[in-house]
């Protein structure tokens, strides 16, 4: 699915600085053509500043559609257009390269981020994940390691970005099954139970920028 002409499209731009990058804009779709989606200046609700974009600028956006479905992909700045108002051109993806994202549907990845877990004051280890997505992930770790069924913990998820950017992500999970592997280690899969929203979009995110990757292998 491709957005349509004056739908919103919320980017942000893939940036070697960490604060830039965590800035999301909002767009009209003023046009599309048959190679660009054409976009007015972005706008950054928080401080209602306009943002000046630059030919090669690579974006991570995402439009809503109906049912509040998040639709992600990954985007340039190839052009310009001067007319009543400055237009910015985008190249416009092949409708399969759009990844669709809801709530109870997140898009899962293999991925082996590293990460910290605690159990307990006195029961904290490092362990490497085998999936993520934005609604749980799964991790394996030594077998003496004392967790079960319905175990809460606390995670932070180094995860890295394209554009160079190592995100630091907390969240509060609960163990939802566990596996035993042929290595002798096991597999624990979790449910988040507590995560901002804002670090959510982060996971998500990495999802699609390393599905973007497995698709152009």
């Amino acid at each position: 699915m491709l957005p349509k002409v004056n739908q919103i499209l919320h980017m942000q731009i893939n940036s070697i600085d960490e604060e830039e990058s965590k800035i999301e804009y909002k767009s009209r779709i003023a046009d599309i053509t048959d190679t660009a989606i054409v976009i007015e200046v972005p706008l950054n609700e928080k401080t209602g500043r306009l943002k000046k974009l630059y030919a090669g600028d690579e974006l991570s956006t995402f439009f809503i559609s109906d049912g509040g479905v998040k639709n992600y992909f990954s985007t340039t700045v190839t052009g310009f257009q001067e007319d009543v108002i400055r237009l910015i051109e985008l190249r416009k993806p092949e409708p399969e390269a759009v990844t669709q994202v809801q709530r109870r549907n997140f898009l899962r990845v293999l991925a082996e981020l590293e990460m910290a877990v605690k159990v307990s004051d006195q029961i904290h280890f490092i362990a490497v994940t085998d999936d993520v997505s934005g609604g749980g992930i799964s991790f394996i770790c030594e077998p003496q390691v004392p967790i079960g069924l319905n175990t809460p913990i606390s995670c932070w998820i180094l995860v890295p970005f394209k554009n160079g950017v190592i995100e630091h992500i907390p969240l509060k999970g609960e163990i939802v099954r566990i596996k035993q592997l042929d290595t002798g280690k096991q597999l624990a899969m979790v449910r988040f139970i507590e995560i901002t929203d804002r670090d959510r979009q982060k996971l998500i995110r990495f999802c699609f920028e390393r599905q973007m990757e497995f698709r152009k292998r």
